[in-house]
C-alpha cells in the first residue's frame, strides 16, 4: 500500500496511467488558492509539482493581509519584504511580533491569514499601579507577556488603554483577559488563592470601547458569582476568562484606526480586590467565534 501511494504521488498512477505528478504546477497553484496554509504545507510533500506550487508567491500573496507591507513597516522590518519570498513573509507574520516597547503583539492567524493583536497590562493605564499597597506585577508563564497585574485591594478600579493600528478591513472583537484570585505552582500543581478576592459580586464592572471613526460599544458584568450561581456550577474563580467588550468595523486600513478601551468599577462605597489583569485581545470576530465553539466542544 505504501508503494502504491508513493507511485501515485510521482509521475504515473502505479498502473501506467496518469497520476498526481502529471498535474501542471499552475493548476495545482489554482487549487491551493482555496486551501488554508497548513493544508498547502501538508500537500507540498506529495511531489515536485505540489512542492513548487506551495512555494509560489502568487499563492502566498493571496494568503497575506492586504496591507502586509504596512505591517512590516510598523514592525521595523521593511527589508523583510525585499529579501524573503511571500511564503517566508507569511511565516514571519504568523508568529507573535512585538511592538510599542514589546507591550503589544501582532500576528497573522496561520489558518485564515487575518490579523490578531494582544495588548499587555503593561501597555495600559491602571489607576494606582505604582502603589504596591494596591497593585503588584506578577511574573507567570500563563501570559503571552510573562507578567500580569495583580490587584490586592482598591476602591477606585479603572484600567484604560488605546492602540492606533492599520487594521485590515474586517469586523473585530475586543476582549479583556481576567483571572479572579492569585495563582502559583507547588510541587508541579497549579494552586489558586482567593484571600484578597472580594467586592466583584456587589456591583458590575463596566467595559467600554470606542474608535476614531465614532463607533462605540459597552457591556457590564459581575466578575464574581453570587451564591445561587455557584450552586448551579457557574463558578468564575481560579481560571482565565475573556470578557467581550464589543465589536468594531474597519472599512479601510488607511488611515489607521485608533481603538480606546476601558474596564471600570468606580463605585467607592466598597473595596474590591484579588484580581489579575493579563491583556486585551483584538481579533476578527469570525475567528473569535470559531475558537469559542472549539473550546465548548
Amino acid at each position: 500500500m505504501g508503494a502504491s501511494l508513493s507511485n501515485l504521488g510521482e509521475n504515473g498512477s502505479g498502473s501506467g496511467g496518469p497520476g498526481l505528478g502529471d498535474i501542471p504546477e499552475s493548476c495545482v497553484a489554482c487549487v491551493f488558492l482555496y486551501l488554508s496554509p497548513p493544508e498547502i504545507c501538508n500537500l507540498a510533500r506529495l511531489n515536485r509539482a505540489f512542492r513548487g506550487a506551495a512555494s509560489s508567491d502568487a499563492v502566498w500573496e493571496a494568503k497575506l493581509p492586504s496591507n502586509y507591507h504596512h505591517l512590516l513597516q510598523l514592525l521595523s522590518q521593511p527589508a523583510v519584504c525585499e529579501n524573503l519570498s511571500r511564503k517566508d513573509i507569511f511565516a514571519f507574520l504568523a508568529r507573535p511580533n512585538p511592538f510599542d516597547d514589546a507591550n503589544k503583539l501582532v500576528w497573522v492567524d496561520r489558518y485564515a491569514g487575518r490579523v490578531c493583536m494582544s495588548i499587555s497590562a503593561k501597555g495600559m493605564s491602571i489607576t494606582g499601579i505604582e502603589d504596591r499597597r494596591y497593585w503588584n506585577w506578577v511574573p507567570t508563564e500563563e501570559s503571552r507577556f510573562n507578567v500580569v497585574a495583580y490587584l490586592q485591594q482598591i476602591w477606585w478600579f479603572e484600567v484604560d488603554g488605546s492602540v492606533t493600528f492599520p487594521f485590515p478591513p474586517d469586523i473585530y472583537t475586543l476582549s479583556f483577559r481576567i483571572h479572579l484570585g492569585r495563582f502559583s505552582r507547588r510541587l508541579g500543581r497549579r494552586i489558586s488563592h482567593f484571600d484578597h478576592t472580594h467586592g466583584w459580586d456587589i456591583k458590575p464592572v463596566r467595559f467600554e470601547l470606542s474608535t476614531s471613526d465614532g463607533q462605540h460599544a459597552s457591556s457590564e458584568c459581575f466578575l464574581d458569582v453570587i451564591p445561587e450561581d455557584d450552586a448551579n456550577g457557574s463558578y468564575k474563580r481560579g481560571c482565565w476568562i475573556e470578557y467581550k467588550v464589543g465589536q468594531f468595523l474597519v472599512k479601510e486600513s488607511d488611515p489607521p484606526t485608533e481603538v480606546r478601551f476601558s474596564m471600570k468599577q468606580i463605585d467607592c462605597t466598597h473595596s474590591k480586590g484579588g484580581l489579575c489583569v493579563d491583556s486585551v485581545s483584538i481579533m476578527p470576530s469570525e475567528l473569535k467565534e470559531r475558537r469559542s465553539e472549539r473550546t465548548l466542544q
